[in-house]
């Protein structure tokens, strides 16, 4: 459950800062946003789930 906040702040804050710098209109990000929760009920989450906990446990594990 962690790892699912920490994951979502960190998005948000990367949507927020596209938003303000980069000239990311809301509209895309709103978009992107029902992208994420068509994807979430799916039959890909599961995999999508898995991929993303597989990326955070070799994150976590680099040493550096």
């Amino acid at each position: 459950m962690a790892l699912n906040i920490s994951a979502a702040v960190l998005m948000l804050t990367i949507v927020v800062v596209l938003i303000r710098r980069s000239g990311l209109k809301m509209a895309h990000a709103m978009i992107c946003s029902l992208l994420g929760f068509y994807l979430a009920s799916s039959s890909i989450a599961p995999s999508i789930q898995q991929v993303t906990s597989n990326l955070a446990g070799m994150l976590n594990g680099l040493k550096l």
